[in-house]
């Protein structure tokens, strides 16, 4: 830790984002708790020296009253999610797998902010956010703050209906949870990690630390590839282990490809139980969503109270469709819009207007796409550099389980910056 010249009173979140150069990571105990996990080293160099980018060394400051802002929104937005009125809208671009009606809620809703000058403004909700088990893992391998910052453990925050369990204690509840809404007191005797292609994905070791978790609590598992898995006899298979649960990491949110009909099949017939689902994805994360939900017109139209519709009209960044008949408008305002694809994911095909070529903008044209206003993340400055920060909400059923900050340089968070990646989040009182 640097010293700190002694405060005259405690610093704002703002203050200490420019000014404290302190590392919180604890390195040493960062590989003392992989080494535990695994034993054999495998999972430190997996995560620690193949992905270098993937968590920042300093922790991350934001004050209450904004924590309590974002709180506020969400609880806006999960108000209106489960109104008949605004899922009738959303359901109606959605794709056909989205229509079954399934018990379980969807494991692991990411609600991405940042932090504008005049609040923390919602720019996306993820339906199968990753990073959760890293984050997790993080939190117990931090120094704590300096006096400046209240001695805080980085990570460690309070939040509501949380009883300070360890991260991983909640998620192993949800996922029973999740199991026990749709099969009652049976026991959940195996589960499936699905992603395409998993051990080249990047996150591919949090899929280990999963299998861990669930391991620990006697449920046999495996990460596998969708074309891994056959329906059959009533029953999901992966080899002759039967399926009950699958952990569903794929980005095909409604199960269209190929690869993925075994898996859209099983589900639909009921025969596994499957988090997050198409439905799940569909009502929280397509980005078209995101043009009704901040439409103070539409929400009034559907009964939405006066205070919900400012929460949301205030909390969420502008969004709208971008269509080819207002395409000279869009051109003309694009370098205070951020374009995203309304099924994209992972920063995948998003452009900043500032930054867009007349060629891209057509291609946008031919597809569906959203226009947000443009939100500059606010900055965290380091020995590295300037580093601009998003805040995500990891929520279940409307409860934030964790809540990390995202450092990265460039146009979107990508992993890639030298002294960025997850980082832990400190709260100023």
């Amino acid at each position: 830790m640097h010293p700190h010249p002694e405060p005259e009173q405690t610093p704002n979140a703002r203050q200490l984002n420019s000014d404290c150069r302190c590392s919180s990571l604890n390195r040493t105990a960062l590989r003392r708790e992989l080494n535990r996990l695994d034993g054999n080293g495998d999972l430190y160099r997996m995560i620690a020296e193949e992905r270098p980018n993937l968590f920042a060394e300093s922790a991350v400051f934001i004050d209450q009253a904004c924590l309590d802002q974002q709180l506020a929104i969400i609880a806006a937005l999960e108000h209106v999610i489960a109104l008949p009125a605004y899922q009738q809208q959303v359901l109606t671009y959605a794709p056909d797998a989205a229509r079954f009606l399934a018990k379980a809620h969807g494991v692991f809703l990411g609600y991405d902010f940042h932090l504008s000058a005049d609040g923390p403004k919602l720019i996306e909700i993820n339906s199968n956010a990753g990073g959760a088990m890293i984050n997790a893992l993080l939190i117990r391998a931090q120094n704590s703050c300096c006096e400046i910052a209240g001695n805080q453990q980085p990570g460690t925050l309070k939040l509501p209906g949380q009883d300070n369990q360890p991260a991983e204690a909640l998620f192993i509840d949800m996922f029973y949870r999740e199991w026990r809404a749709e099969r009652g007191l049976a026991p959940l005797r195996s589960i499936a990690i699905v992603d395409e292609d998993p051990q080249n994905q990047y996150l591919w070791p949090e899929f280990l630390l999963f299998k861990q978790l669930f391991e620990q609590h006697k449920i046999k598992t495996v990460v596998c590839d969708p074309k891994a898995l056959r329906y059959d006899d009533g029953a999901l298979w992966h080899g002759d282990l039967q399926i009950d649960l699958v952990y569903n990491r794929l980005t095909d949110f409604g199960l269209e490809s190929l690869e993925c009909r075994t898996l859209q099949e099983a589900y639909l017939a009921g025969a596994a139980v499957l988090t997050p689902h198409p439905r799940n994805h569909a009502l929280y994360a397509d980005k078209r969503n995101l043009v009704w939900l901040s439409n103070d017109d539409f929400l009034r139209t559907i009964g939405v109270d006066e205070r919900t519709r400012t929460l949301l009209r205030e909390g969420i960044a502008h969004t709208m469709l971008v269509d080819a008949q207002n395409a000279d408008q869009f051109w003309a305002e694009r370098k205070q819009l951020f374009f995203k694809p309304a099924r994209g994911y992972g920063s995948k095909a998003a452009y900043r207007g500032d930054k867009l070529t007349r060629r891209v903008f057509e291609d946008i044209l031919q597809h569906d796409y959203v226009a947000q206003t443009l939100v500059k993340p606010s900055e965290r400055h380091l020995d590295a550099g300037e580093l601009k920060l998003d805040l995500r909400h990891y929520v279940y059923q409307g409860q934030t389980q964790l809540l990390c900050a995202r450092l990265y340089q460039g146009q979107t968070t990508n992993f890639r910056t030298p002294g960025g990646g997850f980082a832990q989040v400190v709260v100023i009182p």
